[in-house]
C-alpha cells in the first residue's frame, strides 16, 4: 500500500473528530487511514504546550515549517557543510555559526541540523563532537566556602565603580581573577576580560604571589591598544598589592564582595570558556605565555550572542 501524506482537508476532519472525543483509532477508521498514521499526525502537530489539543491551522503551520526547513537544509552543498565544519573545529557552537553566517547573508543549515550533523559524524567515528563545549559545575570558584587567603582593608568596593563599568557603555573597564589547575602545583593563569566587548587577556603565572601577579597584570594592561580605566578584582591575596599597580598604570582597582564572585559576571563567564581548554585539576606547569595567547585568540575570535554575533575582537577594535 502506497503511503500518501495527510491532506489539509483531512486535518480539518481530524480536528473536528478530536473535539467530538474520537480516539485516533476511530478517526483512522473514518478516514480510511492506518491508526499509526493518525497517531503520528496528532503527536507531531498537536499544540505544543499540552501535546494533546489538535488545531488544524496550527497543525498545518507546523507541517509547512518542517517542509521549509527540510528544503532549506537539502540545498546545503558539501562546500557549505565544509565551511560549517571549519567553524566547529574552531570550537564555535552551532548557534554561534548560524548567527555569524546570518550577519553576512551566508546560507547555512539550522543549528538543530548542525547538531544532527555532528552526531552523525560521531557515529561514523568522526571527532567533530570533541569541539563542543561541555558545561561543568566544578569550574574552580569557592562558592559557599571560606577563603583563608586573607582580607584587605580600605579597598574600593565594586558598588563605587563608574557607571560606564556597570552598564558596559564605555571601553576600558576590566574584571580580573586567577584560575588554578592542579592542586599539587602553584602554576596558574591570570584572566582579564573587558566588560563592553568581552575581550579576554590571559597571563601565565608560576605562582599567585602578589609581585608576580602585579608584573603580569602590568604587562597585560600595557599591551592593550585602548586605555584601561578600571580593574574589578577577586579578593585573593595575589591582588593585595593593587596600590603598587595603580602607581604605575593609569587604572583604579575595585573589589567584589567576598564570596560574591557573581558580581564579576563577565570574568566568571570568561573563566568558564577558558576551562574548555584548561580543565579543572589539569596541571598548568609547563604552560607558556604563548599557550595562553593562543587560547585568548581563539576565544576572542568566537562570535557572541550578546554582541549580535560579532566577535569580541571585532567589537574591541571598532
Amino acid at each position: 500500500m502506497t503511503y500518501t501524506q495527510i491532506t489539509h482537508e483531512e486535518r480539518y476532519a481530524i480536528s473536528a473528530l478530536r473535539k467530538l472525543g474520537y480516539s485516533c483509532a476511530a478517526i483512522a477508521r473514518e478516514l480510511g487511514r492506518a491508526p499509526s498514521t493518525i497517531s503520528r499526525e496528532v503527536r507531531r502537530n498537536a499544540w505544543r504546550t499540552d501535546g494533546r489539543t489538535y488545531w488544524v491551522d496550527r497543525a498545518q503551520s507546523y507541517t509547512n515549517e518542517r517542509r521549509r526547513a527540510s528544503r532549506r537544509n537539502a540545498r546545503i552543498t558539501a562546500e557549505e557543510w565544509a565551511f560549517v565544519e571549519h567553524w566547529i573545529r574552531e570550537d564555535w557552537s552551532p548557534e554561534q555559526i548560524v548567527g555569524f553566517h546570518a550577519r553576512f547573508g551566508i546560507r547555512t543549515p539550522s543549528h538543530e541540523s548542525i547538531y544532527r550533523h555532528i552526531h552523525a559524524d560521531r557515529e561514523r567515528g568522526g571527532t567533530l563532537y570533541t569541539h563542543l563545549r561541555v558545561m561543568t559545575k566544578n569550574l574552580r570558584k569557592r562558592y559557599g566556602t571560606y577563603d583563608s587567603r586573607g582580607r584587605l582593608a580600605g579597598k574600593r568596593h565594586i558598588s563605587t565603580r563608574p557607571a560606564g563599568a556597570e552598564n558596559r557603555s564605555r571601553f576600558g573597564h576590566w574584571e580580573g581573577d586567577t584560575v588554578m589547575g592542579s592542586t599539587t602545583d602553584t602554576a596558574c593563569i591570570l584572566t582579564l576580560v573587558e566588560r563592553k566587548s568581552g575581550f579576554i587577556a590571559i597571563g601565565q603565572l608560576d605562582s599567585r604571589q602578589a609581585p608576580e601577579t602585579n608584573a603580569r597584570l602590568r604587562q597585560l594592561i600595557e599591551a592593550q591598544p585602548r586605555p584601561v580605566r578600571t580593574l574589578t578584582l577577586d579578593n585573593g591575596t595575589e591582588f593585595h598589592s593593587y596600590e603598587k599597580l595603580e602607581a604605575v598604570v593609569d587604572a583604579k582597582c575595585y573589589f567584589a564582595t567576598p564570596h560574591h564572585s557573581w558580581e564579576r559576571g563577565s570574568n566568571e563567564n570568561a573563566n568558564g570558556l577558558i576551562r574548555q581548554y584548561l580543565p579543572k585539576r589539569r596541571s598548568m606547569k609547563g604552560l607558556t605565555q604563548r599557550d595562553c595567547q593562543r587560547i585568548a585568540d581563539k576565544l576572542n575570535r568566537r562570535p557572541r550572542k550578546r554582541l549580535g554575533f560579532k566577535t569580541p575582537a571585532e567589537v574591541y577594535a571598532a
